[in-house]
């Protein structure tokens, strides 16, 4: 198989930061770069990292964009977490601009698009972040990359304990592990959703090429990766 180039936003993140690590191990990805307002603080010779303060201009960075094989877009906000208008930019204009300067450089590229349960791409929900992610994943299949995996995870678990951004996540954290065993389509691990994201990247998803990927197909994608 012909060595994949990877380009990871949000790479600090908790689900951009596995991401990056389960690339770094892969051995069919010959070099990963990460975008992003601060370095990883990881050293590794297949590691590019770019550091950049406006995410809505990427005319400076177009030999950084050249050539690349897969994007996992994983850079986001919470939800309260800024203002409305600040949440939409991130959300929407910060994804476009990224997505449309990398179709012009890598026009090839797979592009998996870090989303969530209940994004509405009519734009109609009045919810702010079903809104605006839903309005981001309409634009993105309109822009002409081959493929584009549109990841909607519910709760996400973070493998690695993290202080929380709310009290909602601090309540969720702890019954998850709990909830899960019931209801096993509840959330995903960051663990698993960043392993399906960099496989549908590189790979697809297999026959049909799922474009939507709630919890279920996730998990499922997951099984089928592991699967002998």
């Amino acid at each position: 198989m012909t060595e994949k180039r990877v380009i990871i936003t949000g790479a600090t993140g908790m689900v951009g930061g596995c991401a990056l690590r389960i690339c770094l191990e892969n051995p069919d990805v010959s070099q990963v770069t990460t975008i992003g307002r601060s370095p990883t603080g990881i050293n590794n010779a297949r590691l590019r990292e770019v550091v950049v303060d406006d995410f809505s201009d990427y005319s400076a960075f177009s030999d950084v964009l050249e050539n690349q094989d897969a994007a996992l877009y994983c850079l986001g906000a919470y939800t309260g977490a800024v203002p409305d208008d600040l949440f939409r930019q991130i959300t929407v204009d910060y994804t476009l601009a990224f997505a449309t300067s990398l179709h012009r450089a890598s026009s090839q590229a797979a592009f998996c698009f870090l989303s969530g349960q209940g994004a509405d791409p009519t734009g109609k929900s009045r919810m702010a972040f079903a809104r605006y992610k839903g309005t981001a994943e309409k634009a993105l299949l309109e822009i002409g990359f081959p493929r584009v995996h549109l990841f909607r995870p519910g709760y996400i678990y973070p493998v690695t304990p993290r202080k929380e951004p709310n009290l909602m996540y601090t309540i969720s954290r702890f019954l998850y592990p709990l909830l899960r065993r019931i209801y096993p389509n509840i959330g995903i691990s960051s663990e698993d959703l960043a392993a399906a994201m960099v496989h549908a990247g590189l790979y697809g998803t297999g026959e049909g090429e799922n474009t939507v990927l709630e919890n279920r197909e996730i998990r499922f994608l997951n099984q089928q990766r592991i699967s002998p």
